[in-house]
């Protein structure tokens, strides 16, 4: 493990300039170019508020705004976008990087390393642009929305791990890369977004709430948009989970690393 830590200290300058680069090729031949980053995330969320405020904004209680359901969906959209995007780019992290590692001597844990600091670069661009539409609409986050940091990093590191853990076994078994987004269609229905959970009825929610992201993006939800602190006892127990589960992936990849370049 210190092995690593000092091979990703030592190519940092590596690790910066590549996601310089990842995020001018991403978006080098688009006029709007990092604006995309934003606006497919808000277009959706435009969608379902004006499909669904209408039945459902007189059912989100604590929110006195005309605009609530759209300051919800907004809010959770927030940290489910970072959630959904690092899983589904870990998952073909190593098969789309097969020829770099191929032809490039460099630790290969730098590339979640790169990948991660993308996808902070991407949320915070949505943040901001959140944070503006909120203002427009005349909504300011109070001083709960300080805890923000906290939750992108548990995000973060969640996503990240399972990520990392399913890239490098879909290097093995390409089915993966075929569930996987299945599978996060599935969970995103499953995770209080574009509902809230107190429309459901009492025994349906107990279900939801087994969800290991409701007390996540609720947590968003409750930071930005209700003035709450977020869900601490059970956001530990994910925080907890999520480094398990990053030093279990760190370990994963460390044993597959060489096998992986030959199934690549």
């Amino acid at each position: 493990m210190g092995d690593m830590m000092r091979s990703i200290w030592a190519y940092r300058f590596f690790i910066l300039s590549s996601i310089r680069s990842d995020l001018k090729i991403r978006f080098l031949r688009s006029k709007l170019g990092t604006m995309w980053m934003i606006i497919h995330p808000l277009a959706q969320v435009l969608i379902f508020a004006l499909i669904l405020s209408e039945v459902l904004s007189a059912k989100l209680p604590g929110i006195d705004n005309k605009y609530a359901y759209a300051l919800y969906l907004m809010a959770g959209t927030l940290g489910w976008t970072l959630f959904a995007e690092t899983i589904t780019k870990s998952v073909s992290l190593f098969i789309d990087n097969a020829n770099l590692m191929k032809k490039m001597a460099f630790p290969r844990i730098c590339l979640p390393i790169i990948l991660a600091g993308t996808m902070l670069v991407q949320n915070a661009l949505l943040l901001l642009a959140i944070f503006l539409v909120f203002a427009a609409l005349g909504h300011f986050p109070d001083a709960h929305a300080l805890w923000l940091p906290v939750l992108i990093l548990i995000t973060l590191v969640l996503s990240l791990s399972l990520g990392t853990l399913l890239g490098v076994f879909n290097v093995f078994v390409r089915d993966i890369g075929q569930v996987v987004p299945v599978v996060l269609q599935a969970l995103f229905w499953f995770t209080p977004i574009v509902y809230s959970l107190e429309i459901l009825p009492a025994s349906t929610q107990a279900w939801f709430r087994l969800n290991p992201l409701h007390p996540l993006i609720a947590s968003y939800q409750n930071v930005l948009v209700y003035g709450r602190d977020p869900y601490w006892s059970d956001l530990g127990w994910l925080a907890l989970a999520s480094v398990i589960m990053g030093v279990a992936a760190l370990v994963v990849f460390r044993k597959a690393n060489a096998e992986m370049v030959d199934m690549l």
